[in-house]
């Protein structure tokens, strides 16, 4: 199962949770289950199944494997133009104190 392909959600070998994360073919401790990710050890024993890939569910490449978990606290993507007006705004107010 050591496949350098296997990186990303996959359905768990071991048959405990929805999807398990495999890094380099290997499973990790991060699980997922209806969308709740959380952790839990590999057990020692050989995997019982063969992983399958989960896709992305939209076209959104942040529903899938390249979600952070913070992305919710994130907000709005950082706008250069956003931040240039912002720090114009606040030279041309001149000091607050």
């Amino acid at each position: 199962m050591a496949d350098i392909d296997h990186e990303g959600w996959f359905t768990d070998p071991y048959g405990i949770h929805e999807a398990r994360w495999l890094s380099q073919g290997t499973p990790t401790k991060l699980v997922r289950d209806g969308g709740v990710e959380g952790y839990d050890d590999p057990p020692e024993e050989p995997p019982t199944r063969e992983p399958k890939r989960i896709e992305p569910q939209s076209g959104d490449p942040r529903s899938g494997d390249l979600r952070r978990a913070d992305d919710a606290e994130r907000g709005e993507p950082y706008d250069p133009k956003k931040a240039y007006r912002a720090a114009q705004d606040a030279y041309n107010r001149g000091p607050i104190f």
